[in-house]
């Protein structure tokens, strides 16, 4: 049986855009998951370390037959096709892919956890979340009730490069 899961997609090195539309396209093209609604692309400040360059973020809905930690292994998989080189805490990166949630299923261990513990303190995450799954409860508050709450107008959608994702996802 399939789990509907979102993912989070963040970068602000080489081109962001380009690598989202490859993480999506082998997630499209791999056999246990199924790509379903995609947010905007939406910039963003930094977060953590402010001194580097603004961030590209979007959210994917998917649904897969991967266990939790397969899928784990799958993003990670993918950050490291996209050139992915963890360096430093919340650094600067060609390519993050966070689990944001897996079914209603709540996992807290090291290496894994679900809801991603901080998802309620970043705005860049819960804007394109909430593009897609406004209603979804995390912490018995909605998405969009989370992201009210912390609403922050530095974070923007990028309509160009919505409008670039959309037309290399359909090459």
């Amino acid at each position: 049986m399939a789990t509907e899961s979102s993912l989070a997609f963040g970068g602000n090195l080489g081109d962001p855009v380009a690598a989202f539309a490859a993480a999506l396209i082998a997630l499209r093209r791999h056999p246990a998951v199924r790509l379903g609604q995609l947010s905007a692309v939406y910039r963003t400040p930094p977060w953590g370390k402010i001194d580097q360059p603004e961030f590209l973020n979007m959210a994917a809905r998917i649904e897969t037959t991967l266990t939790a930690d397969d899928l784990l292994a799958l993003c990670l998989e993918l950050e490291r096709a996209g050139g992915r080189e963890r360096r430093e805490r919340w650094g600067p990166r060609t390519l993050d892919i966070d689990i944001l949630t897996y079914g209603e299923t709540a996992i807290d261990r090291p290496g894994l956890q679900i809801p991603h513990p901080r998802i309620a303190e970043r705005a860049f995450v819960l804007a394109p979340l909430a593009q897609i799954l406004p209603a979804k409860l995390i912490g018995g508050r909605t998405v969009a009730a989370l992201l009210e709450a912390i609403a922050d107008e530095t974070i923007r959608r990028d309509d160009a490069a919505t409008d670039r994702l959309k037309r290399l996802l359909a090459q």
